[in-house]
Parts: structure tokens; sequence; C-alpha cells
């Protein structure tokens, strides 16, 4: 039997274009304006599947959703909404929408989803607390934005192992504590760990506890993160300088779901979810032989991408102003951008991503006291934010660190991480490989992106600079003056 689908929209133009769509992929459709026969239908026991905008004249569907769930639990709901953010897309799946697209929407997506629709059972609803509706932790209406959204809001009521890569600065810690603050386990602790922040000889101690006299100078027993995080979820920043020990721990509690404190026997149930991230490339560490394989596979059961910010330019003004609400909170004297501001701002490659943009919103807000922040501001304070080029630290002028200096210290730095053992073989290689990405970027940041200039300062042609760019994925710095 063919499907009917329910539209409701009020855009003339849209509701044209999905019964066009629809029909064209063999389903029945009824379509309308606004919420009212929307209702009526339903109520009536029509439709196999309805499709909705958010706002419509007569209702928002976000009112409509619960009665039309309490009528017909197993009539699945798909909600199109312009107001994309991060908050659109929990409440959708809090009123118990099936799934949300953000507009503009891809037709064969809907379309496609629409068919699973139909083929699934119906997925329990989340559930939020009414306090909840007001936060905003993920800012962004950009397409890159959306899908993290959506996968999001999918994710909130499942216990599904999470793994979440992008540069730093770029909000994994943020997405993180969302995940955790609007799904199930939000009655339970946010406990977050950074293994690059912490000495490798005492990360399986911080991670799972020790027991009194398990080393010296453990005096006393003391709980590990597992054990702080229980019930709730445990975040795992920087998971890629995680030492093979401990990663021989770990894999074992995702296996079992169980460990036991550094000195102790007995082992210990736990019940945590696990999200992990890292700004960098595991399976490059994997084949280095510093990241187990198998544990890997076990932590990026679900992967998520967040992505720069100069990807994601569009979000800019949006951020800037939700930086500024929150620096008013704290007391800072509000100010505005205005439109070459923001410009100049998009055209930034912010190689410091989201946490940048942060810092000098609250810069500018805490050290101008002019109430409109200019072109002319912004261009003064991002060319103070460029970094002084790496090359300059090594260079033999001024009493600094020659390369083969720095070289030399930062290989003493390697081989003291892994104590008594070697590194793994191949170890030349390796290195003449890993100095490729910093050299490039190096020369790069120095001649502000001047692809060029760079491969004259490099001695390479400019085809080979380009090649290596795209190999290594080499982020291309760009002046804040440049198109």
């Amino acid at each position: 039997m063919t499907a009917t689908i329910l539209v409701a929209d009020d855009d003339a133009a849209i509701r044209t274009v999905l019964n066009q769509a629809l029909t064209r992929a063999g389903y029945e459709v009824r379509i309308t304006s606004n919420a009212a026969t929307l209702w009526r239908w339903v109520s009536a026991g029509e439709g196999d599947l309805v499709v909705t905008d958010v706002v419509m004249p007569d209702e928002n569907a976000f009112d409509l959703l619960p009665r039309i769930k309490k009528a017909r639990p197993d009539l699945p709901v798909l909600v199109m909404s312009a107001q994309n953010t991060f908050m659109t897309a929990i409440r959708a799946s809090e009123k118990g929408a099936y799934d949300y697209l953000p507009k503009p929407f891809d037709l064969t997506e809907l379309i496609a989803i629409i068919g699973r629709a139909l083929a699934e059972p119906k997925r329990k609803p989340a559930r939020l607390d009414d306090d909840m509706q007001d936060g905003m932790p993920l800012v962004g209406r950009s397409a890159a934005m959306q899908e993290i959204y959506r996968v999001l809001a999918r994710l909130m009521q499942t216990d599904l192992t999470l793994m979440i890569t992008g540069e730093s600065g770029t909000g994994k810690e943020l997405v993180a504590r969302a995940l955790h603050d609007y799904g199930k386990r939000r009655n339970g602790p946010f406990v977050a760990i950074n293994m690059a922040a912490i000495p490798r000889d005492l990360i399986e101690s911080e991670l799972f506890g020790h027991e009194k006299g398990a080393f010296t100078g453990a005096q006393n027993r003391s709980t590990g993160r597992f054990e702080q995080a229980e019930g709730g979820t445990l975040f795992l920043d920087e998971i890629g300088d995680m030492p093979m020990d401990a990663q021989t721990r770990l894999l074992r509690v995702l296996q079992q779901g169980e460990y036991t404190t550094v000195g102790g026997r007995t082992p210990i149930r736990t019940d945590v979810r696990i999200v992990a991230a890292t700004n960098k490339d595991l399976k490059h560490l994997i084949n280095q032989g510093l990241f187990r394989e198998d544990l890997y596979y076990r932590l990026n059961v679900v992967p998520l991408r967040l992505p720069p910010l100069r990807d994601r330019a569009e979000d800019i003004p949006d951020l800037v102003r939700h930086f500024m609400q929150m620096a008013e909170k704290e007391g800072l004297d509000g100010k505005r951008f205005d439109s070459e501001a923001l410009d100049v701002m998009k055209s930034y490659a912010w190689p410091g991503n989201v946490r940048e943009l942060e810092n000098l919103v609250r810069r500018l807000m805490a050290l101008y006291p002019q109430e409109v922040i200019t072109r002319e501001i912004i261009d003064t304070e991002l060319r103070s934010d460029v970094p002084d080029s790496p090359i300059d630290k090594v260079s033999p002028r001024g009493g600094s660190l020659t390369i083969a200096q720095a070289v030399e210290e930062n290989m003493r730095t390697y081989f003291a991480g892994f104590g008594d053992n070697l590194p793994p073989p191949g170890l030349y290689d390796r290195v003449l490989t890993e100095m490729e990405y910093p050299l490039i970027l190096a020369a790069l940041t120095a001649t502000r992106g001047n692809q060029i200039k760079a491969a004259d300062l490099l001695g390479l042609n400019r085809n080979t600079l380009r090649k290596k760019i795209r190999e290594l994925g080499v982020s291309v710095y760009r002046s804040s003056r440049s198109a």
C-alpha cells in the first residue's frame, strides 16, 4: 500500500517542491499551510508520516508535536526549520520528532529519511528538563554545524562511545559537555581529563586510581577518574597522548566493563560513557606503533569531526554576538562590530579557531573604549596575533637555537618519554616525515600564505609544495587583508 505523507509549511514554494518530489517518489501527498489542518488530519487517523515546518501562522510545531505524539505515538514526524540552532535540533528530538532537517534541505536526503522512518520502529523520544531549554551550548547555523547538531540529537539517549576529532580550539570539550548535559546521563558527573597535561607515568593512576603503597609516594588510596565519573560521562581529551600501558587498561574497560586500580587485585565494574577527543591523526600513530589499532576501533564507534572556524566563517557573526553577551554578563561594556570589521574577521584564517575568536572578542571589549569596533581595530589586533615564524625561533641570530639544536633538544624529550624502553622501529623515516608538516606550515606562516614565496623559501617547485600541502593536510594561513 502506498504511504501517505502529510506536509505542512506556510511557504507555497516549499509546498509545491515537496508535493512534486514526494509524488515522483511514489507517495500520496496531502499539503497544507497551517497547523490546524495538519492536526485535523492527524487526529482523524490520516497519513503515515508528517513533514512539518516549525513556524506556521497559527501554531508552532513544537507546541503541536506533543499532541501528535500523544494521539498517535507511532506516527513519524520530520521537522524542518530555518532557525538552524543546536537547541532547535535538541527540541525537535525532545518533542518526539523522528528527525530534524535545517532549511534549505536536500530533497534526496529528505526522501531517504522518509524511507527509513516508514521502515523503522518508533524511537523513544528524549526528555529534557525545562530549565535546559534556554541554554545555547553550541553556536552556529552553517551547514557543517547543522550536521553536528543532528548527530548529537540522535546520540543523546544512547551510550555509544564517541570519538571527536578536530583542530585545537574547535570546541571538542564543549561538544562532549553538550552531549552529557542534554543526554540521559545528565544527572551523573561529567569528568574530563587531558592526557597531554599529565605526566605519562601518572596517567594510569589518574584514570584508574591507586592503592596505598602501590608505588613510591602512594601513602593513601586514591580514586581515579573512572570512579569519579561513575554513572556519568568520562571525557578523554588528547587521547593520542595516552601511553601504551594505559591504552591496554582502557581497552579492557571497553571490552569487559571493568578495571583494576594500580596496585589493586579486585576488578571493579564501571558504568561510564566514554567520549574521546584528539587533534592528531590516530591512524598515523597506529602506523608508527604508538596507538593500539583495536583500541582505536573501540573508541571510534561514532566519529564526529569538528570543522575549523575558517571552514564555517559564516558562523562568526553569531559567535561574536554570543561571546559579547557572555562578556557583558561578566560586567564588560557592550560593543558593536561594524560590517567591515566582521568581513575582515570572516576572511581571517583563525589558526586558534573558536578559542582564538573568543579571546579576541573579550580582549576588544576589555581594552577598547570605543563603542563600535571598526575594521582598523580588527586589522591591528589580527596582525598582532600572527605568531612569529617558527623559523625565527630556531635561527642562529640573537642567540636563539639553531635548527639542529632545536631538533636535538626535542629528540631528547621524545626519547625520555619512553623511559628505559626504546621507541618503535622506523624512527628515521618517521622523523623526516613528521618534520615536513611543521616546516611547510612555518614557511606558509612566514609568507602569510603566499605559496609562491613559500616555495621559493623552501627551495621547492610550487607544484611540489601544493602536492605536499594537500597530502599533509597543512592549513594554509591567509592574511586578514587577502580575499
